[in-house]
């Protein structure tokens, strides 16, 4: 979407293959539909232009994004064949028929259409967020369903269901026997607030420390003591911890978790490549900021995940992984819990009470049991598609709600805001 940036429509592969999950098994419920003819074959569709709704490619590009249908080589590059026809290599081609016929510099009749790098300006669900729309965009397009609020533009129902598929598909989660609480005595909302120590018990009773020797448990952690908790003192890192940055989101892109998040948002024109999104992450994510007097002291990552101590309060701290370490330490004391999720399994839902070595957190609610990736994927979903709103999810069919909100002082790239902060919505909050 950045002007001057070159993307094509296939950005990364077809569905089930390459960036997307091995098991074609594994259903998309937001991929439309073919509606004619058989989309899973070059019968007929050698060198048509790219095809969204296809479910493999028969274009001259498709060998470069690796999208061809499986017969694409036999039909349409066989050596006997008639040769590709001449405008198909001539660098005209790469501009659409509608640049053609529509004024590049207007909205007129281009109203959700996919991001041209010909245009000079935009009409599409991410033009607001990049400020590259066309002047005539709130005119035309601004009461175009789906355009009252770019992120709006993905409804409720796509976001239960990407929800519901990155729930099933989290094959890193933590089983009943891996862990056992003692979350003892639950409190009301009312009481949060008043600093009591009603659990003289820790909330792990036993957590199976073979999870953390898995490739995303064990990169996740490496990052979790990179930070200075107190705020107002900067953040400085070292070229290994700049690297273990890295290797966490290499390794999360590798789970099917994410790689059906990316899949959905790249359907969603949000995103046209991996390399676009894992960047993206990176700086919403582990992109520097400050929320105290000193430059760079905070990030989306440190205040979610590791927590952070701010005017004398735990700020953040929303990771059970987090909790457990610190309170195997003897740094982090359970005071209670006021809300217990209805999942009979893991990932389940709590919210706490507790004393993060001398520092009081009133409510903290985490996910227990969850993958690192699937925390990383249902916070960065929610920031995406509803950045400082409640993004309301299904998993395993009972509801869950997540509050992010944008950190509006700074920014990076062109406008785009960092994560303040990410959060399960408890009953009580």
């Amino acid at each position: 979407q950045q002007a001057g940036v070159s993307i094509h429509p296939h950005r990364g592969s077809r569905p089930g293959t390459g960036h997307g999950l091995e098991n074609r098994s594994l259903p998309r419920p937001w991929l439309v539909q073919a509606s004619r003819g058989n989309l899973e074959s070059c019968a007929s569709r050698c060198n048509e232009r790219f095809n969204r709704d296809a479910v493999c490619q028969c274009d001259r590009r498709c060998p470069q994004h690796d999208d061809c249908c499986d017969d694409y080589e036999h039909l349409c590059t066989d050596e006997e064949g008639p040769p590709e026809p001449k405008a198909l290599l001539d660098p005209e081609d790469e501009i659409p028929a509608s640049y053609l016929y529509s004024s590049p510099s207007s909205c007129q009749g281009r109203c959700r259409e996919t991001y041209d790098k010909h245009h000079p300006c935009h009409c599409n669900d991410r033009c607001l967020e990049f400020g590259n729309c066309c002047e005539d965009f709130g005119n035309l397009c601004g009461d175009h369903e789906g355009f009252s609020h770019s992120s709006d533009a993905i409804t409720k129902e796509e976001l239960k269901s990407i929800s519901e598929t990155i729930y099933r598909v989290d094959i890193n989660k933590a089983q009943k026997k891996d862990i056992v609480l003692n979350s003892q005595n639950q409190i009301s909302p009312a009481e949060t607030g008043n600093q009591v120590d009603r659990c003289p018990e820790p909330l792990f009773k036993y957590v199976n420390e073979k999870l953390f020797s898995k490739p995303t448990y064990a990169a996740f952690i490496n990052l979790l003591n990179n930070y200075q908790r107190a705020t107002g003192h900067g953040e400085h890192f070292s070229a290994q911890q700049l690297e273990e940055q890295v290797v966490f989101l290499r390794e999360v892109m590798k789970t099917a978790v994410m790689k059906e998040l990316y899949s959905f948002l790249r359907h969603q024109n949000r995103y046209g490549s991996q390399q676009e999104f894992v960047e993206d992450l990176k700086n919403m994510w582990f992109g520097l900021y400050s929320r105290g007097n000193e430059e760079g002291d905070s990030s989306g990552f440190e205040h979610v995940f590791s927590g952070e101590v701010k005017k004398g309060k735990v700020t953040g701290f929303h990771n059970w992984i987090r909790f457990y370490l610190q309170e195997k330490e003897g740094l982090l004391d359970y005071y209670s819990h006021n809300y217990d999720g209805p999942w009979d399994s893991y990932p389940d839902v709590l919210a706490m009470q507790f004393n993060w070595d001398g520092y009081y957190k009133e409510v903290g609610s985490v996910f227990i049991g969850s993958s690192p990736e699937f925390e990383f994927a249902l916070y960065s979903l929610c920031f995406i598609t509803r950045p400082g709103k409640k993004c309301h999810l299904s998993l395993g069919g009972y509801p869950l709600a997540i509050q992010t909100y944008t950190w509006d002082k700074t920014t990076y790239g062109n406008g785009k805001k960092y994560i303040a902060t990410a959060y399960v919505v408890s009953s009580t909050q």
